[in-house]
């Protein structure tokens, strides 16, 4: 069996890609808009010795597999492909390979996984998000390269989803008006104090600061992260307002905050954790004050909550937990919150990671200069691939907004919501 027919066996001989690989064989559709090119047979030992289809994650990580054409495009166009990878194709993709000995020859050596792959990332559950552990997770994503960063997410560099507030919006617009959402709807005014947990670069803060000359706190796990927003702060002038702290959320001891907001930090907090976090961020608010949490969710509760073996896990966020919006409210709500509203951008969500994609092709060769391609390769095929989730409803995005009463049960929100689009 030639390189190129053994991934056509995995996709199927009618589906719409063509395979070539470097020993000249050729397989599938010719011509086709999207064209895998398989470089080395070690692919085939990555795919028979891993399991799912994180073999074929492993084999293009490495630089093994080369994709043409927009990612995108490919993974819709081969979701069985990047879907399971049965334990009948391998045995079927085995036995045709133990006829060539080459092929024969690179199946018996099992690589070890690509460098990017987190060593730590399939421990026990009980023993994930200590301080330790989580700081040692979020550096594992956040601290790449804050270079590689700005050349993904753009000028903003807000890693969160957008919220377009028009079909032509640009993805710094939409940036911009997801922050002033989450300003409007927690009612920040000039002279709030608001904490803003899990800040990343910053956007949060400095935005609160500058459009509405609230104090505003933000901390965060990234040593890097912390480092570019302080500069940023400064350059923008806006030290006496904003600050971020390389921190914790857990260790902040300030508390009497008007406002607090949580944007992308739940994904990370990890399912028996949420009592605690939410009861932490509930304290941390004066009577009256308003939350507002800033989640990817799964659809429902009643699939399994994390993939051990997946990709996202091994190379993208290890210990990350996703929970169904109506888990996430019934734990606001048990910490004391009232909940007052609750959205699902979703379809924005799709709609920034196509922007972000984007940017990542358009800039490839310096982020490949700045991360190495092996990492480069990691964000083209994870950031491709959430795309299809959001479109396809694997995954959402809710904004929940909750308020602490004070004694009397006012919680001092408008009649109707006032906060626009």
């Amino acid at each position: 069996m030639t390189l190129a027919r053994v991934f056509e066996q995995i996709a199927g001989a009618q589906a719409p890609v063509e395979f070539t690989a470097y020993d000249g064989s050729r397989a599938g559709a010719p011509g086709a808009d999207i064209r895998f090119h398989v470089r080395s047979p070690y692919a085939v030992s990555y795919l028979v010795h891993s399991p799912g289809a994180l073999g074929l994650a492993r084999a293009y990580v490495t630089g093994m597999i080369d994709v043409s054409g927009d990612m995108i495009t490919a993974l819709s166009t081969m979701q069985s492909v990047f879907g399971e990878v049965t334990g009948r194709q391998k045995a079927g993709i085995l036995t045709e390979v133990m006829r060539d000995p080459l092929l024969r020859a690179a199946v018996s050596r099992r690589l070890d996984p690509p460098p990017q792959e987190a060593p730590f990332s399939r421990i026990p559950s009980w023993l994930r998000h200590s301080k330790r552990r989580d700081a040692k997770a979020i550096s594992h994503h956040y601290d790449v390269s804050n270079t590689f960063y700005e050349w993904v997410l753009g000028p903003s560099m807000a890693y969160t989803c957008a919220c377009f507030p028009r079909e032509d919006a640009t993805l710094e617009e939409a940036q911009f008006h997801k922050h002033d959402l989450v300003a409007k709807k927690i009612g920040l005014k000039p002279g709030m104090r608001l904490l803003d947990v899990g800040c990343g670069w910053g956007g949060m803060v400095m935005h609160a600061a500058q459009e509405y000359g609230v104090k505003a706190l933000g901390v965060t796990l990234s040593k890097q992260q912390a480092e570019w927003a302080q500069k940023a702060i400064a350059d923008r002038g806006l030290s006496d307002l904003a600050e971020v702290r390389h921190l914790d959320y857990r260790d902040v001891t300030e508390t009497g905050f008007d406002a607090v907001s949580s944007i992308g930090l739940t994904e990370h907090i990890g399912k028996a954790n949420l009592p605690s976090y939410f009861s932490f961020l509930y304290g941390k608010l004066v009577p009256g004050g308003r939350m507002l949490n800033h989640t990817i969710t799964r659809p429902d509760n009643l699939a399994p909550p994390r993939k051990e073996d997946g990709f996202i896990n091994r190379y993208v966020f290890p210990d990350g937990e996703l929970e169904g919006p109506g888990h996430v409210q019934m734990q606001m709500n048990d910490a004391g919150f009232e909940i007052r509203h609750q959205e699902n951008l979703r379809e924005h969500y799709a709609r920034t990671l196509t922007g972000w994609c984007r940017n990542l092709d358009e800039h490839w060769d310096e982020a490949v200069a700045d991360v190495g391609e092996g990492t480069a390769r990691v964000w083209r095929v994870y950031m491709a691939g959430c795309v299809l989730g959001f479109k396809q409803n694997w995954i959402q995005l809710h904004q929940t907004l909750g308020v602490k009463l004070d004694e009397k049960g006012n919680g001092n929100m408008p009649l109707r919501p006032d906060w626009g689009v």
